[in-house]
């Protein structure tokens, strides 16, 4: 399983913006240049993050971001799910697939609690917890 670029970049994007924000919205330009991710691609990843209610505006146009809520209640699984759908390891969890192996592949019912577990994992790994470093496995 790879995670995908947005998600990754995301991340590194909401990491900036909470490590540097000081009461002062943090410009899309900053996190460009800190992070060196190219304006153009950061845009599609600030609005992922905007549309998925991690991050307002601090005021008008120009204003720069903040965090929408504090980095203890933002969690990574809040993050992926700003550019991805439900985590599915494998195409036979997936709701709208039908599997011809069903109820003959042992393998699905370790795909299906891996998937589990990292889906928990995810959901339970604050934002604050990756800034801090203080993430348990």
């Amino acid at each position: 399983m790879k995670l995908n670029t947005k998600v990754r970049y995301g991340l590194r994007a909401m990491l900036d913006i909470e490590k540097n924000f000081h009461g002062k919205g943090i410009l899309q330009k900053e996190i460009s240049q800190r992070q060196d991710i190219s304006l153009k691609y950061l845009d599609s990843i600030i609005t992922g993050l905007r549309n998925g209610g991690l991050i307002i505006n601090t005021g008008g146009k120009g204003s720069g971001y903040k965090l929408a809520k504090p980095a203890s209640r933002i969690y990574v699984y809040d993050i992926y799910r700003a550019f991805e759908p439900e985590l599915t390891l494998v195409n036979c969890l997936c709701d709208s697939m039908e599997c011809n192996r069903t109820g003959l592949c042992p393998a699905k019912d370790f795909w299906f609690e891996l998937n589990i577990h990292l889906k928990s994992l995810m959901q339970n790994i604050s934002l604050k917890q990756v800034m801090d470093g203080t993430f348990k496995f």
